[in-house]
This record gives structure tokens, C-alpha cells and sequence, in this order.
């Protein structure tokens, strides 16, 4: 696998190294060998799925310490923009984002580590979502901020009159209006 660097310190992109004959294609879609070694040690324990139409936007979300999550994703139908948001209070990359377009064409898998709100938007007619996690879902840790925090300056590539959010993502707060963030960018979320 190839481990792309973003702008962002952590956040990455991984392309598979892909094998393709007259039969069709395959590739090695996760190595905890090769995943330890090129991006970080980690151990993911939940594997999660969505599938999605059209104008579906999700996110922006993340669990709360002490649940806090790394995730990989990737889009195995369809196509999605895939964002991920640095919100570590005292980051030199705080409210900044990095952007991915995943789709079943490319293969790409993104790397969302802990201190992150992440989300996508499905830009193809039906997205199959799939991301592991390293972290259980804890409902009493979710958390999230705004997906149209303009602020963010996040082109979800979708006409907002289109966009089909959640109730709950619809009224989340706008980061600079959090009076209490969630992460601490001198804290080591890895290590506890």
C-alpha cells in the first residue's frame, strides 16, 4: 500500500497496490502488519457499513474522550466526498480540513485519526460506506459540529437545496461557538 501525506499532520490517504487481469481486479483492502508499520500501531475493533442515496450528507462527527475514535474508510459503491476536521484545541491545524473524493473506481481509504470530526457527502446515485474503527460506539460520547459551519470553508460538492442530513446533524453547533471543546491537541489520545 502507498501512504499519502495531507496537509494535515496524521491524516492520510492509502492506495492499494492493485492487481488486475482479464478476470477482474484484486487487492489487499487491510494489513495490521503493513497499517502499524507505514501509518501507526493501532487495533481496530469495530467494523461499521452504510449505504446511502444521492444528496446524503453525515457528519460531522467524532466520540467524546474518553471514547475517542480513529477511523478507515473507504466507499466500496459509488462515490463520496470524505472530510475530516482537525478540532484539537491548540493544533496549528485547528478548524482546518482535508478533503478525499473515495470511490469504487479508485479504491482510496482515508485515515481519521482521534481529534477529528469526520464526514461525507454521497456525489453517485448509491454510496456503500465502509470504516473501521478503533474504538466501540458509546452514544453517550457522541458529538459532532456543523456540516455548513462556514467558518470551516468545506465544498461538500453537492447543491445544498439537494443536501439530506439527520435532525441531529442539522442543529449541531458551529466550532467557534463551542464553549467547551473536546480535545487537547497537547494530550496523547493514543496512550490512554
Amino acid at each position: 500500500m502507498e501512504v499519502i501525506k495531507t496537509d494535515i499532520e496524521g491524516v492520510v490517504i492509502i492506495k492499494p497496490k492493485l492487481f488486475e487481469d482479464p478476470r477482474g481486479y484484486f487487492f489487499e483492502s487491510f494489513s495490521q502488519r503493513e497499517f502499524d508499520e507505514k501509518v501507526r500501531p493501532i487495533v481496530f475493533v469495530q467494523d461499521n457499513e452504510s449505504r446511502s442515496s444521492y444528496g446524503v450528507v453525515r457528519g460531522l462527527h467524532y466520540q467524546k474522550p474518553p471514547y475517542t475514535q480513529s477511523k478507515l474508510v473507504r466507499c466500496v459503491r459509488g462515490k463520496v466526498l470524505d472530510v475530516a476536521v482537525d478540532v484539537r484545541k491548540g493544533s496549528p491545524t485547528f478548524g482546518k480540513h482535508v478533503a478525499v473524493e473515495l470511490s469504487e473506481e479508485n479504491h482510496l481509504q482515508f485515515f481519521i485519526p482521534k481529534g477529528f470530526a469526520h464526514g461525507f457527502a454521497v456525489l453517485s446515485e448509491l454510496a456503500v460506506f465502509q470504516y473501521k474503527c478503533d474504538e466501540f460506539y458509546h452514544p453517550e460520547a457522541d458529538s459532532g459540529i456543523q456540516l455548513l459551519d462556514e467558518d470551516l470553508g468545506i465544498n461538500w460538492h453537492i447543491p445544498w437545496e439537494e443536501a439530506v442530513m439527520s435532525d441531529k446533524d442539522k442543529v449541531r453547533g458551529r466550532l467557534s461557538h463551542m464553549a467547551e471543546l473536546d480535545f487537547d491537541y497537547s494530550v496523547d489520545y493514543y496512550s490512554r
